[in-house]
């Protein structure tokens, strides 16, 4: 099979590790990073060329934009687009990859800059688009949303016979010395956490008040951590792919400290998207104005140790007997700072992205139109983590 072209977009954490994983594998022709900020790419590619000896090729990007994604895909004869790019400009890449027939992947949802709370319905809504393209769009292909749904296909199809509820854990067990920081993208990961929580039971969605619902729960290899019940987007895709499902629930840990300093400024209305005018003709939302003071996530690389501990509680039966299996994955800070130059959030994105791609290139993972990862079968998948440093444990619990 010929090796495709790989157009990588974004220059964050994520992309560094995809890049750098991309360029390991040997899977492609070429591989191009591109973002609105080229300086960022280069920085990437002059890494890669110092610790791999191969050759990435930069370009500057602004995908808002359906025209500069569809002549930059022409220019470099792309195959195949990774969006690791913001969550707004998921449309018009994938718009500018129908009008091309190019594949696509993406590890979250499209977002619109005035309103937080969205679904993937807007995506979905492009399947036919995508079929008629002949090309395939791989949707949430990260690590939660994309390897927590590989983990509840996994125990649906190979550890149960009837999969009655999913619970997914994750936990950053990490410290990076900052009093207050987030992982990814300021901006995605404040709206996020402050809409409501929302859960799946006995045929439809329970909303809950923001950090409402909060358990301890026991991280295998890690131990005991505060998590709270939050709405995440992987629940909207298992709930469609496995319809009998009576429960499915997202759990994340917040260690008390960062409960403090985000319950303070959701206090003084630090979240808000509305733009505000804080000089003479110059307005900027609070959100995004929080999101320029606090530190650059990948600046976090410099201390950060510890582990990051994610995984999916499935419960069910095998056999006509009641069971329940942990599926869970342990990354590294240190380890993945080391390989890559990023810190574990990133590293457990940008692994699943390049695997996604790299099934896609190979055919493994092949079906023309709009998909979910929990469509596909997840052991090629898992026999990739294992191999790029992301194994999976699996274990049956009471």
């Amino acid at each position: 099979m010929d090796k495709k072209n790989l157009l990588i977009v974004g220059a964050g954490g994520v992309a560094r590790v995809a890049t750098f994983k991309g360029a390991q594998s040997g899977d492609f022709k070429k591989i191009v990073l591109a973002s609105r900020t080229k300086s960022k790419c280069d920085e990437i590619a002059r890494d890669v060329k110092e610790k791999l000896g191969v050759e990435i090729e930069t370009a500057q990007l602004d995908a808002n934009r359906k025209e500069n994604v569809v002549e930059i895909i022409k220019k470099y004869q792309i195959d195949i687009v990774s969006n690791l790019a913001l969550p707004y400009q998921n449309l018009p890449i994938m718009h500018g990859c129908i009008e091309t027939g190019t594949d696509y992947l993406d590890t979250a949802l499209a977002e619109t800059e005035d309103n937080p709370d969205t679904y993937y319905d807007l995506q979905w809504a492009l399947d036919e688009e995508f079929k008629k393209a002949g090309a395939m769009a791989l949707l949430g292909c990260g690590f939660d949303p994309g390897v927590t749904s590989i983990m509840v296909k996994y125990a649906g199809e190979y550890l149960l016979d009837e999969l009655e509820e999913v619970d997914i854990y994750d936990c950053n067990f990490g410290e990076h010395g900052r009093p207050f920081a987030t992982n990814f993208d300021p901006e995605i990961n404040l709206r996020e956490l402050n809409l409501p929580g929302k859960y799946w039971e006995n045929g439809e969605w329970k909303v809950t008040k923001p950090f409402e619902i909060q358990v301890k729960h026991n991280y295998p290899e890690c131990g005991e951590a505060t998590s709270i019940l939050i709405w995440h987007e992987e629940l909207e895709s298992i709930v469609k792919h496995f319809p009998n499902l009576k429960r499915a629930r997202f759990f994340m840990c917040f260690s008390d400290r960062y409960l403090y300093h985000f319950n303070a400024l959701k206090n003084v209305g630090m979240f808000s998207i509305e733009p505000i005018e804080v000089c003479p003709g110059c307005k900027i939302s609070p959100l995004q104005f929080l999101a320029k003071v606090l530190p650059d996530p990948q600046e976090l690389v410099k201390n950060y140790t510890g582990v990051t501990n994610i995984g999916v509680i499935a419960r069910g039966y095998k056999n006509g007997k009641r069971k329940s299996y942990y599926l869970y994955n342990i990354c590294d800070h240190q380890k993945a700072i080391g390989e890559t130059g990023a810190h574990c959030v990133s590293y457990t994105t940008g692994v699943p992205a390049n695997i996604g791609v790299k099934l896609m290139a190979r055919g493994v993972w092949y079906k023309p139109g709009v998909h979910n990862v929990e469509e596909f079968d997840p052991k090629p998948f898992f026999e990739e983590m294992e191999r790029d440093g992301l194994p999976i444990n699996i274990v049956e619990i009471e």
